[in-house]
């Protein structure tokens, strides 16, 4: 492992704790009794507290010094002195430990007492202090210039969501929007919860991906030696429970989709998934509604949101508009009772790119999603989808050819899904068959299996039924201003990080590196060889390392060949 100075320096200071007797990482349990929050809230001149975190800043002068203190709820305003902290002859403890061997981002334990600054600030005075955990590695420490840039600040997205520890720790910004959404997730079990339906798991392994068109995960049961497909959604075992006999369960499903990614798309994600007995999809509207509004407002206090340009009033009734209406309101094109061939080359008339494989269910999804979506800002239901797009839903009762399910869609995007859930087994046996059909034409998406025993389920009697999933990462992104799914996820899925190229740098490699570093244009290799001042053999053998290691990269940039740094 190639470390860096500062990196080196740290680990330096470790080994004199060590010597000095210091245990630099502690096992034994330091009892907090007070955080920078409750300090704030509650705060009286002298009081004792013990208080734990990281050091964020400090400025020494000499037997004296102010610094940061951070915890999970905030900052605080921390006074060392050398005189209050080392009572007797022995300074160490100050002069030493404080000054020479903590770093920024070390943790530490604090017992002290507060008192209030001459300007004014919330002070703890430190009477004792123990180093919980001496950091490693330096944190990226933004500096603000004279003209108030900012500079070195930890934003660059990728680095964000691939070290999203550092991320909490230099922006703590960032830890409310992860509040807010485990604010929404309770909310939205107290209002199942309040309505009498209860919470319950299934599997994530399954033996056929069924409940959505979507591209599984796939993996191996070695001990039944079977493939297994990770779950791209909960539907048709939540069912199951309904026929067992239960009125009402919900679940925070997380699903997998081996599918594109993209600023609303991650392969992992959770989906909230309810299904009620005895109601149907007029009933889901107005429950889903009136959930959504309670979780704004347990959320953000308010039913209004701010995202992007946008304010989004997620205050119920929301309005209703029919997926035909929606297709002939922004195309002119109404989709009644029209051929595959007929939408087909309408699709291909305004721009959509389309294919052999689309059955009518995708190509008036690809209408739909092209030329409508993006026109519905605030929360509006879609209803009314063609039975092609629609395999596990129930024929509308009056209007042929559609189906009784909804959308909700927010800023041009869907977060929820409800249907009238389709309970007759012979027609359900004859859409998985449909779906079967257009996976043989090449659909990747399609259903590629017939679920026997959900077909057997229904043939027990499944009671008339609505369900609704909603997309949670989605929603929170809504709630919190945020246009990307990654940062309303701790941890999304990213590409392998590049490895650092490992080179063992001599004297003669340092020699060129340094002089590309010098000045930010490439070097011609001639100047550079010339500059470094070493023989034929050794300018071989330092740049043959520099450049297999990764390091240099040499062009030929029309007749100049030059060396410049990777």
């Amino acid at each position: 492992m190639q470390l860096s100075e500062q990196e080196i320096i740290r680990r330096e200071k470790l080994t004199k704790l060590v010597e000095m007797g210091i245990n630099a990482f502690p096992a034994e349990e330091y009892t907090v009794t007070d955080t920078t929050e409750s300090i704030k809230k509650n705060f009286s001149e002298s009081k004792q507290v013990k208080i734990a975190g990281r050091l964020m800043s400090r400025r020494i002068q000499g037997k004296a010094s102010f610094a940061e203190l951070q915890d999970s709820t905030g900052k605080i305003q921390v006074y060392f002195n050398r005189d209050e902290i080392c009572t007797g002859e022995d300074k160490t403890l100050y002069n030493d430990v404080y000054k020479h061997l903590l770093d920024i981002g070390d943790i530490i334990g604090i017992e002290g007492e507060l008192f209030t600054t001459q300007v004014g600030e919330m002070t703890v005075l430190v009477k004792n202090f123990t180093l919980l955990t001496k950091t490693l590695r330096p944190l990226p420490q933004a500096k603000t210039d004279e003209n108030g840039v900012v500079h070195d600040a930890f934003n660059d997205p990728e680095m964000r969501y691939r070290q999203r520890y550092v991320d909490l720790i230099v922006n703590p910004q960032v830890k409310e929007t992860f509040v807010k959404r485990t604010k929404m997730y309770t909310a939205m079990r107290q209002f199942f919860n309040d309505a009498g339906y209860i919470e319950v798991e299934t599997p994530v392994l399954q033996a056929i991906p069924g409940g959505a068109a979507a591209r599984p995960f796939i993996t191996h049961h070695n001990a039944l030696d079977i493939p297994l497909y990770m779950r791209i959604a909960n539907e048709l075992y939540l069912k199951r429970l309904i026929v067992g006999g239960f009125d009402g369960v919900y679940e925070f499903s997380k699903n997998f989709r081996n599918e594109g990614m993209d600023r609303t798309h991650n392969p992992e994600f959770t989906v909230m998934e309810i299904y009620v007995a005895y109601k149907d999809y007029y009933w889901m509207m107005d429950f889903t509604e009136k959930m959504i509004e309670h979780c704004a407002i347990a959320v953000n206090g308010t039913t209004k949101a701010k995202f992007g340009d946008q304010e989004i009033d997620f205050k119920a009734p929301y309005a209703r508009v029919s997926m035909t209406e929606a297709i002939i309101k922004y195309t002119g094109f109404d989709i009644t009772g029209k051929s595959e061939q007929e939408l087909f080359d309408f699709a291909k008339s305004i721009g959509i790119e389309v294919n052999e494989t689309m059955g009518k269910g995708k190509l008036i999804d690809e209408i739909f999603g092209e030329k409508c979506e993006g026109n519905f800002i605030q929360p509006t239901f879609i209803t009314d989808y063609p039975v092609e797009m629609s395999p596990l839903t129930k024929k509308h009762r009056t209007k042929e050819g559609l189906t009784e399910r909804f959308e909700l869609m927010v800023c041009g995007k869907e977060i929820a899904n409800a249907y009238s859930e389709l309970n007759d087994p012979i027609d359900q046996r004859e859409r998985f068959e449909d779906q079967l059909k257009l996976a043989e034409k090449g659909d990747d998406e399609a259903g590629q299996f017939i679920d026997e025993d959900f077909l057997r389920a229904l043939e027990y009697g499944m009671p008339p039924t609505s369900g609704m999933g909603i997309g949670m990462d989605r929603l929170i992104m809504f709630l919190t201003n945020n246009p990307s799914i990654q940062e309303v996820l701790f941890f999304p899925q990213m590409k392998p990080e590049k490895t650092v190229p490992q080179v063992e740098l001599g004297e003669d490699e340092k020699v060129i590196l340094e002089i590309l570093n010098s000045r930010e244009e490439a070097f011609s290799l001639a100047d550079i060889k010339e500059r470094s001042q070493l023989s034929g053999k050794k300018w071989d053998k330092a740049s043959k390392t520099l450049t297999k290691g990764g390091l240099v990269k040499v062009e030929k940039i029309d007749e100049n060949v030059i060396m410049k740094l990777v």
